[in-house]
């Protein structure tokens, strides 16, 4: 056989396969146009990863309006939205009112230095709040902050109960309040925004209400309208790390990552700090330098967190806005404890919220830190440092080494209780 009579039989063996693959992929149109009663120019039977929603309209030409575009990993609140609308039965927004629950809600870190009213950070230092129907209105506390904390309705706790069944469209009933707080009180720390948190979800459970949170996260509306600003708040529902900012129409919150290994080691000063007086030495506005160092070190810090690379975080923290009038003007030792905190081995240190705390990041934490040989993390020698700043400038206070949390509030007692025979939930909730 010569080769010019071999390669003619190739050719004309792949023609005849070209013209077979061409018949059956017709007819395969052909049959799939005739059941979808469509013009064939699109299957009905889409990837996996394309979300059907037998709901929504079709449009002139068989397809249905606006699910054809292909949903990505971010793109979570669509997801949520599609399915909603695809199910057949959706629950009552109005539940079984209940007569007693207890809330656990963590005490946040806001502005994490640039990041100001739109940055925040669940702390793993926890309040607990009960709440029960009674005849009469009462608050009793105990804790930190016990007798500073308003015992009447002007209580933030109270507020927060109020906007809850206001949500829910019900009265609120006599209720009794009791705080177990282990926030340290307006020392930075969040501990308004976790009385406003806690109200909110204990009002809601006691009214028997739920509210949407994908596309809309209606209890955050609740929460940063009474606060004013999400950086508190948002870590206070969701945990973990949290930008917040107002889209114009609403506001809106998403997780930072939380690198691993990160401490946190907090000097805690004796005397309170007012959240007004705080504010009212900043100015009414900003330099574009100043502007501009701000969003360079909010971006690195967000970098530093998204990479785990800790060596940046120092940057990152940085800020002109608020940490050099607040220092200058109410806390002499700020910055002389951020160097000394970085200096001993800190990543980075800053001035919780609108302090007077101010707040350390460490490194190298593994598992239980007293099962830890210590010389593998920095939180002995960062504290020792922080607590020979405060006795030279003479401040009397504490310090509390712990970690960021990925949870946030939380109901951990209820009654009557949402477990049942057949299904339980955490701590059998």
């Amino acid at each position: 056989m010569s080769k010019s009579s071999g390669d003619d039989k190739l050719v004309a063996t792949a023609v005849a396969a070209a013209a077979a693959g061409a018949a059956l992929a017709l007819a395969a149109m052909k049959l799939t146009s005739k059941k979808g009663g469509g013009d064939g120019s699109m299957s009905k039977n889409r990837a996996s990863f394309i979300f059907e929603d037998p709901e929504r309209t079709l449009s002139a030409s068989g397809v249905r309006e606006g699910d054809s575009a292909v949903l990505f990993p971010h793109n979570h609140e669509e997801r949520m939205r599609r399915r909603l609308a695809a199910r057949v039965a959706v629950e009552e927004d109005n539940l079984t009112p209940r007569t007693s629950v207890t809330v656990k809600v963590p005490a946040t870190s806001a502005n994490v230095g640039p990041g100001y009213d739109c940055i925040g950070m669940a702390v793993d230092l926890w309040s607990e709040v009960t709440v029960e129907r009674s005849d009469t209105f009462e608050i009793t506390a105990e804790g930190d902050g016990a007798e500073e904390m308003p015992k009447d309705d002007s209580n933030l706790l109270c507020i927060g109960v109020k906007a809850a069944f206001e949500a829910a469209k019900k009265p609120v009933p006599p209720l009794k309040y009791h705080v177990i707080s282990r926030i340290p009180y307006a020392r930075g720390l969040g501990s308004s925004s976790a009385a406003i948190v806690a109200g909110i979800i204990a009002g809601l459970v006691l009214a028997g209400h739920r509210l949407p949170c994908w596309g809309s996260e209606a209890l955050l509306q609740i929460a940063a309208s009474i606060e004013g600003h999400p950086d508190n708040v948002a870590p206070a529902i969701y945990g973990g790390i949290q930008i917040g900012i107002h889209s114009g129409t609403r506001w809106v919150s998403e997780r930072a990552p939380m690198p691993p290994g990160l401490q946190l080691v907090m000097f805690i000063p004796d005397f309170v700090g007012k959240t007004s007086a705080a504010r009212n030495v900043l100015a009414n506005t900003v330099t574009r330098e100043e502007a501009a160092f701000n969003i360079g070190r909010a971006a690195m810090l967000i970098h530093s967190l998204c990479t785990s690379n800790l060596d940046n975080m120092k940057y990152g923290v940085q800020d002109k806005m608020h940490q050099p009038q607040r220092g200058n003007a109410l806390y002499k030792y700020l910055f002389p404890m951020i160097e000394a905190a970085q200096d001993a081995g800190a990543a980075g240190a800053y001035l919780s919220g609108a302090g007077p705390t101010v707040m350390a990041l460490t490194t190298g934490a593994s598992g239980d830190i007293f099962t830890q040989r210590e010389k593998e993390r920095t939180d002995r020698s960062v504290a020792r440092a922080m607590m020979q700043v405060a006795d030279s400038y003479g401040i009397k206070g504490k310090l509390l080494v712990t970690n960021a949390t990925h949870e946030g509030a939380r109901v951990v007692k209820v009654e009557p209780p949402f477990s049942s025979e057949d299904i339980s939930y955490r701590d059998n909730v």
